[in-house]
């Protein structure tokens, strides 16, 4: 009984597995430390989801090394097979490895992060998780009017970051330019409409212009941008119908159709409190006889 005791604790088999089982246990106990002891302390919620998403991966690749090196001496014969065997699984898993390298574009190439609203391949929403191959998104619009949410968790492969356009809503810029149109009617006071129109941007809308004009300016230091107006303005065209009034703004990513509703609410009470001073066009048709035909019958 003893010499079997003794041939199991001495098999070169289960040493292996026991270096392999005691290797795996202290690195993740290493990992798991840094992650409760030194990340869950970093302030910004970004940073500390990265560090810890990134110490996962380290403690992945570590487990991948240990026992790689313990059965180091069993590799040997097969590295030619090994090598046609993964030729043919980086085909077969292309994409895999595609999705992988988008990955690594996206945590060190500043694609976006969690928390940035997105439009990956023709998912527009909230990134809620980037996953080594797929990145979760909360998805915005579809059926649902505006920018809110529909309820729909969607799952895009990250190697899109390759293959289509990445649009970022909330990158190193936070706000958008939206417009509003409104038609007057013509004999309208036109200078009063301008006024009463861009005094109601500017209540409701400009608060973000200091703040947008500061993100610009730090844009225009990093990237080649000419100067923009982030301050509220107005625009007049005179078509068949009425006279568009544009109101063009900046508004935060996530709050246009919130301001967009103020602003209308806003205006329709200013435009109606004028006593027809000024007043909202609406589609005129005008309708036009047919011409009268004369039709000579000969017997």
């Amino acid at each position: 009984m003893e010499e079997q005791i003794r041939e199991i604790l001495f098999n070169p088999v289960v040493g292996k597995l026991v270096t392999i089982f005691i290797g795996i246990a202290v690195i993740w106990i290493l990992v798991k430390a840094l992650q409760k002891n030194l990340f869950s302390k970093i302030k910004d919620t970004d940073n500390r989801y990265r560090s810890k998403k990134l110490s996962s991966y380290i403690g992945y690749v570590f487990t991948i090394i240990l026992i790689t090196v313990v059965y180091s001496d069993k590799l040997g014969g097969f590295t030619v097979a090994l090598g046609v065997a993964g030729a043919g699984i980086a085909f077969a898993l292309q994409e895999v490895i595609t999705s992988f390298a988008g990955w690594l574009a996206i945590m060190f190439g500043g694609f976006y992060k969690t928390g940035d609203r997105v439009q990956l391949g023709g998912i527009k929403g909230d990134v809620m998780d980037i996953g080594v191959l797929r990145t979760t998104v909360m998805e915005t619009g579809q059926w649902v009017d505006g920018d809110l949410y529909n309820g729909r968790i969607v799952l895009v492969a990250n190697s899109f970051v390759f293959k289509e356009p990445v649009f970022n809503y909330s990158g190193d810029f936070p706000f958008l330019w939206d417009e509003i149109k409104l038609p007057i009617q013509y004999g309208s006071n036109y200078e009063k409409a301008k006024e009463i129109i861009l005094a109601v941007g500017k209540d409701v809308a400009g608060d973000l212009t200091e703040q947008s004009r500061l993100k610009w300016i730090a844009l225009q230091r990093k990237f080649r941008l000419e100067d923009a107006q982030t301050e509220p303005m107005v625009s007049i065209i005179a078509n068949d119908n009425w006279v568009e009034f544009t109101l063009r703004y900046v508004v935060s990513y996530k709050k246009r159709r919130a301001t967009k509703t103020e602003l209308f609410t806003r205006l329709l009470t200013k435009i109606e409190a004028t006593n027809g001073e000024i007043k909202f066009a609406s589609a005129t048709f005008h309708l036009v006889e047919a011409p009268e035909f004369k039709v000579k019958m000969s017997s």
